[in-house]
């Protein structure tokens, strides 16, 4: 291992003792033993993560990482790249779902411009990075450099560390990219061995005409780059984008630094499919909020064995889904650190 493929440094272990504890605290809980099914699990389990019988989630953080992608060349996308910096402005403003749930939430909401195709002025709060004016067009050649898929990658890891730096419990990434759906998509296809079809949704809302489009370009991306995906860095490479790069970076992290990652929906599951690949400890550190609409989840997910929280046919992106989760999180720890056991309540738990 050396400084260019730091993600291969071990993961930080899981606290077996605060796990132990945990569990032994809510089987004394008022209530039978089992009875509140997941919320019980994910307190044992962020007790795991935090080293301490009782968890918190007090200080969240969220990161949202914004990039554009070449292979918007070909059609695959029912809005114009434009979109990518304009939602990056609305981020700003405050008006963007994601703004809106970081704000409800109290969360630090940064924001990470890694390269739009049309430039941006600098805005307010953005760590503007520019890579490039969006990744290439991987139908036709690699969307990235190997100088660019590692300055992405790195670009997650320096915003888990400014996130534990700042004290958080919990990360939670987000997306912005017109395009990156065909790019999750086609990443899933190459780390899963699936043709297109399988996996290939509407994405922002394409029709069934579009779809089709969308598969044969996917198919015909994944059989230019079959050769040279010779590992999921080289797949990340040849098939990612920049966000995707940063995201995966973050779960490495996330499991590097011992932080609690709760990953969103297709693209950023995606790109956890990618972090596990390139360290495969890491998919202890992961949470997984929420099950997509769009239709190639399900594959990764089972690939990941990853059961979600939430089923709401939820498909925006941005974060939102995992946001919408973390109240889940926080009542778990609530409800783990807050009620009373049997011996302090004075009720009769049944006999042993």
């Amino acid at each position: 291992m050396n400084a260019l493929n730091w993600w291969q440094a071990p993961c930080q272990p899981l606290d077996p003792v605060a796990r132990a504890k945990a569990r032994a605290r809510q089987d004394l809980l008022t209530k039978p033993r089992g009875a509140l099914g997941q919320l019980e699990e994910l307190a044992i389990t962020l007790a795991a993560h935090q080293g301490r019988e009782r968890p918190s989630l007090e200080h969240p953080w969220f990161a949202v990482f914004a990039g554009d992608h070449g292979v918007v060349a070909e059609g695959v996308s029912a809005y114009p790249q434009a979109v990518t910096g304009e939602m990056l402005r609305n981020f700003v403003r405050g008006g963007a779902a994601i703004s809106v749930l970081a704000r409800s939430l109290g969360a630090t909401l940064e924001l990470v411009d890694l390269g739009t195709a049309i430039p941006l002025e600098p805005l307010p709060g953005v760590l503007h990075l520019q890579l490039g004016a969006g990744t290439a067009n991987f139908a036709r050649e690699p969307a990235m450099t190997a100088a660019q898929c590692l300055i992405a990658l790195e670009a997650g890891r320096a915003s888990v560390e400014r996130a534990v730096g700042a004290g958080a419990e919990l990360f939670v990434g987000g997306e912005m990219g017109i395009g990156n759906t065909t790019t999750a998509s086609a990443l899933a296809c190459a780390l899963l061995g699936l043709p297109a079809g399988a996996l290939t949704g509407p994405g922002t809302g394409l029709d069934d005409r579009g779809v089709a489009r969308k598969v044969a370009v996917i198919d015909r991306a994944l059989a230019l780059h079959r050769g040279a995906c010779t590992g999921p860095e080289e797949t990340l490479r040849c098939l990612g984008g920049f966000e995707v790069a940063a995201l995966a970076g973050a779960y490495l992290a996330c499991g590097q630094l011992g932080l609690t990652a709760l990953v969103d929906g297709f693209i950023c599951s995606v790109a956890a499919l990618c972090a596990v690949r390139l360290n495969p400890a890491c998919r202890e550190w992961l949470l997984f909020a929420h099950r997509s609409a769009e239709p190639g989840h399900k594959a990764v997910l089972e690939a990941l064995e990853a059961d979600p929280l939430l089923d709401l046919g939820l498909r925006l992106g941005e974060g939102s889904g995992a946001a919408a989760a973390v109240p889940l999180l926080r009542l778990a720890c609530e409800l783990h650190g807050g009620m009373a056991t049997f011996a302090e309540a004075a009720v009769s738990d049944r006999p042993a």
